[in-house]
């Protein structure tokens, strides 16, 4: 766990750093939280598989292939919109295209920082695939990457991330679920002993 949080805290820093170039002020990350939750635990940590979610997700290829999910709540999107962007959205609208594309460079943004610092740290060859978009239940998104993607493992890195710049935090949670032999790969890169 204390390598996997290392990997958040990098992350973190790497995706503060890229979202405050790209949108020309700063951008501060809390130090993220860090676990490891069953995968049938990950829509219960964003609500429910009922709750609406939007989400960017994408494939991650390489030596420890697996998926990557960054699930935010519909008022933690329209937040870093309003605040990262100075978009403001309506009560109760759908995203507007331009704001499909904010949201999902932001999410781009921060699955590759996060796998970058994996990748940096374990000197593994790890590559995003390019990020889809969805705002839909949580249930119904996890489905889908399921029949995307293929099998995955039974256990995701949870990443709790939380922006803020003088204005409400905003909270996303970050999901890594490697197929289910890439952690013992992830691991021994680590040196970390298998349990």
């Amino acid at each position: 766990m204390d390598v996997l949080r290392e990997v958040g805290n990098i992350g973190a820093g790497h995706a503060a750093t890229a979202l405050s170039k790209l949108l020309g002020k700063p951008v501060d990350m809390d130090v993220p939280r860090v676990n490891l939750v069953p995968f049938d635990d990950i829509a219960e940590q964003v609500g429910g598989a009922e709750a609406v979610v939007a989400a960017v997700f994408l494939r991650v290829e390489g030596d420890a292939p697996g998926n990557l999910f960054f699930l935010l709540s519909i008022d933690s999107a329209k937040q870093l919109l309003l605040e990262l962007v100075a978009m403001e959205t309506g009560e109760g609208a759908p995203f507007t295209e331009l704001e499909v594309s904010a949201l999902s460079e932001i999410g781009n943004i921060l699955a590759g920082s996060y796998l970058s610092s994996l990748a940096d740290l374990t000197r593994l060859n790890l590559s995003p695939t390019v990020p889809g978009f969805a705002v839909d239940m949580a249930g119904a998104i996890l489905a889908y990457g399921l029949l995307q993607f293929g099998d995955m493992g039974d256990k995701a890195l949870l990443i709790e991330t939380s922006f803020f710049d003088g204005f409400d935090r905003v909270e996303g949670n970050l999901f890594l679920i490697p197929d289910p032999d890439a952690f013992a790969t992830i691991f021994a890169s680590l040196g970390v002993p298998p349990e």
